[in-house]
């Protein structure tokens, strides 16, 4: 008797990871809009219709906290959740955890979009939410927390592949962010003050802003791609000693980066350089990973051209090296001095949370569907639709702020040599100049959420039972069930 049919089978919760999908397409949906609401207002500003709960300094962090915390956080709770278990071979620990890390952080989101357009925020760049919704985050995250680490004690498998260990230095990392960040002193039930003033809390804050987008936007995300894009490709990642060197490489780099969103400010010039030089040290890291990433499909690249899924992950790894890239080369003193401020940051930021992050989302939403809820997508031809529609978007959305944001800073510190003065004084001058740019980026905008819509249609259309089916056993056996191995 072979030990494999000797030991029990194992099944796995599943439930969570689709309860999490289902919520990322729809919070995807909403923060998209709103994102595209706020892109309209700066072309149109009357689309505010002079109601103060829906004026850009409302939705804009709205749409940022949808997007960020929303849709990227529901996508990464769904791929920890399925690539544990299978990494550990044993069921996720606990359950009713599992509910509550659920429940409480739609929850959240929820308390999210009520308060803001309400104006009730700490106005700290993603760190928005006011004392309450801080400490019921940091219950949320701790149960998730316990959750995965209880998890990760109970594993089947002695090795602990490379994207478990970008899950915890994600949820290590997060867990000291926000407590430190959102140290404040309540003073009413919806209000509260930093203890950190000045300076202090500027560098406190960009410590955490920074981080923030390399913990929750970039580490996660790695740790996803080693799982889904070897899977997707069937075939192995292609050097796992340069994913560990990646690891620890970044993990190390990375928190020690924030500064260079202070350059030129009152910040000590010894902090700005730490942040400038430590930003340029990332691209190598950053680089080796995305190498990975893409060498991992070598032997399969005629595979992409009909394959929609590896489509979305080359186009995403593509991006996380371009952003990558652009990052330290804007971090530089004398860069930054013309690119900071302007629209070029805006385009940088959405590269990679569009680029890097959607699309990554998207190749393993398309991956995982099939696998969680036994059975194909009702209608592939739309997966490559959904490529092509948020391609064309994503483009349309960031060669424009580039260019535009350029222009900008080149209109702010431009010269008259006659004079000695400003060729153009007037503000409004370069607000009129960018009109063209942000029609061209509403139009951009405009795509990528249509994309993320026939997406959710889709997949609604895939998970429900269409009418007058009538029921019968799934096409292939559960995924959700394996034959255990010894460990």
């Amino acid at each position: 008797m072979s030990l494999a049919t000797a030991s029990p089978a194992l099944e796995y919760d599943d439930e969570t990871p689709r309860r999490f999908l289902t919520a990322t397409l729809v919070w995807g949906v909403v923060g998209m809009l709103a994102g595209l609401w706020a892109a309209l207002e700066l072309a149109y500003p009357e689309l505010n219709l002079g109601l103060r709960w829906i004026s850009f300094g409302r939705l804009r962090p709205l749409h940022t906290s949808a997007v960020i915390f929303a849709f990227a956080g529901n996508a990464i709770f769904a791929g920890v959740y399925y690539s544990t278990q299978r990494l550990c071979r044993v069921r996720t620990a606990s359950d009713r955890l599992s509910a509550l890390h659920f429940w409480g952080w739609q929850a959240i989101i929820v308390s999210v979009a009520v308060t803001y357009p309400l104006g009730i925020t700490q106005a700290k760049e993603y760190a928005e939410m006011e004392w309450p919704i801080d400490v019921a985050i940091a219950v949320v995250w701790l149960a998730f927390a316990f959750n995965f680490f209880q998890t990760l004690a109970r594993r089947r498998e002695r090795h602990m592949y490379v994207a478990l260990w970008f899950y915890i230095a994600t949820i290590i990392t997060i867990t000291v962010l926000h407590v430190f960040n959102n140290l404040a002193v309540p003073v009413s039930a919806f209000k509260s003050y930093s203890v950190y003033a000045g300076v202090q809390d500027a560098l406190v804050q960009w410590w955490y802003g920074h981080n923030a987008v390399g913990f929750v936007l970039t580490t996660p995300f790695l740790g996803l791609m080693y799982y889904f894009m070897p899977k997707a490709a069937e075939k192995p990642v292609y050097s796992y000693r340069l994913s560990i060197v990646h690891f620890w490489s970044l993990i190390f780099l990375y928190i020690w980066a924030g500064p260079h969103h202070l350059h030129y400010t009152a910040l000590p010039d010894w902090a700005q350089t730490l942040g400038m030089v430590f930003s340029l040290m990332l691209i190598a890291p950053s680089w080796g990973g995305m190498l990975n990433g893409l060498l991992t499909l070598r032997g399969a690249w005629d595979r992409v051209r009909s394959d929609a899924i590896l489509k979305f992950m080359v186009v995403a790894v593509t991006f996380y090296g371009m952003a990558t890239l652009e990052g330290p080369i804007m971090s530089i003193r004398t860069v930054n001095a013309l690119s900071h401020y302007t629209d070029w940051t805006v385009a940088h930021v959405h590269a990679g949370a569009l680029g890097w992050v959607g699309f990554l989302v998207f190749g393993m939403v398309y991956w995982m569907v099939p696998r969680l809820w036994d059975r194909p997508w009702s209608n592939p031809g739309w997966i490559e639709a959904h490529f092509w529609t948020a391609t064309i978007g994503i483009l349309f959305y960031v060669v424009p702020l580039w260019a535009g944001g350029i222009s900008q800073g080149l209109m702010w510190r431009a010269i008259d040599e006659a004079t000695g003065l400003l060729r153009y004084p007037d503000f409004n001058e370069t607000v009129k100049a960018m009109k063209l740019v942000y029609v061209l980026r509403a139009a951009g905008g405009s795509l990528y959420p249509a994309g993320m819509i026939l997406m959710t249609v889709h997949f609604f259309k895939t998970i429900l039972p269409a009418r007058g089916d009538a029921p019968g056993q799934p096409t292939r056996a559960p995924m959700g069930k394996v034959e255990a191995r010894p460990a």
